[in-house]
């Protein structure tokens, strides 16, 4: 039983998670209740959990208008061929400068695992959205389907596609939200460059990663973008045809990365290059690709 503040991840980081990435991440305050250890055959996780609202001055504290409620399970006797995660989650968020009252409850169920000792993994994850925006009664869904195969080679290398679907708002003023609330996801394993959100996407993606050494590993990936609605907003942007006319085709990325462990200390170099499709064109008047170059270090000294 834990209680007070904290920062935690769940369900592959795709709901809720840390958001290493940017400056801060998310943190919680309230109670979170573990039965059971990941080394037994069932386990359940209980939240009842208030947001933490990042202050630019003085203390951060716990959002008042917001509440995170959540029963996430996961059964695992069969893990050597699937472990099942189901889960309800609660987003209760009363009316404010914000935004509308809003109650948004997220039934979903993830499965994943090996086929025996043929190198196949795979990663399922299904996830439903029911309740109120406002005015408007909230409907939609997330989807994601990833395969991947481990060869016995030298490099120890892993290929894997996937494909991700997040629903997209069709219509502004048909009396329905169906944009999915993205809760507090790790958006950036979506694309290298942070260009999206768990919200109105279509995305296939390729995947190669390579082990030369224990101290190093090496990554690639060709990603592929589509609007989930052709007349709903590309969020990071801040890009939207209300018309549709500007098409779903919001572009393409090629991705690479080399991470490099001594000791406590991990430093990862990687490059991402993104080259826009219709949708950014029509909409944003960019036809130019961009180029991303980064840098990080990770220290896990006190782990």
């Amino acid at each position: 039983l834990r209680a007070g503040r904290m920062a935690f991840e769940v369900l592959d980081r795709r709901l809720v998670a840390r958001n290493e990435w940017r400056n801060t991440t998310n943190t919680f305050q309230g109670l979170r209740a573990v039965l059971g250890e990941p080394r037994n055959d069932w386990q359940l996780d209980l939240l009842a959990l208030r947001p933490i609202d990042r202050e630019t001055s003085g203390l951060d504290e716990a959002d008042p208008d917001r509440r995170f409620l959540g029963v996430l399970g996961a059964w695992r006797r069969r893990a050597d061929i699937a472990t099942l995660q189901p889960y309800w989650l609660r987003l209760d968020q009363d009316a404010s400068a914000d935004g509308p009252r809003r109650r948004i409850d997220t039934l979903g169920l993830r499965a994943f695992g090996t086929a025996g000792d043929t190198g196949l993994d795979y990663d399922l994850h299904a996830a439903w959205q029911t309740g109120r925006d406002g005015s408007l009664n909230h409907r939609s869904f997330f989807g994601v389907a990833e395969f991947g195969y481990s060869a016995p080679w030298p490099w120890s290398p892993r290929l894997s596609a996937q494909y991700l679907q997040a629903g997209g708002d069709a219509d502004p003023l048909d009396g329905r939200s169906n944009r999915f609330e993205r809760l507090f996801g790790f958006a950036r394993p979506l694309s290298a460059n942070d260009y999206f959100q768990l919200e109105n996407l279509r995305a296939p993606k390729l995947r190669l990663e390579l082990a030369p050494a224990p101290w190093l590993r090496v990554d690639a990936g060709w990603n592929r973008y589509w609007l989930d609605s052709a007349t709903d907003r590309w969020n990071n942007a801040g890009l939207r045809d209300p018309t549709g006319a500007s098409g779903r085709d919001v572009g393409r990325e090629l991705d690479a990365r080399a991470r490099v462990t001594v000791g406590h200390v991990t430093a990862t170099a990687g490059y991402a290059w993104f080259e826009p499709g219709r949708f950014t064109v029509a909409t944003s008047g960019r036809s130019s690709p961009s180029n991303f170059l980064y840098l990080e270090l990770y220290l896990t000294a006190f782990r």
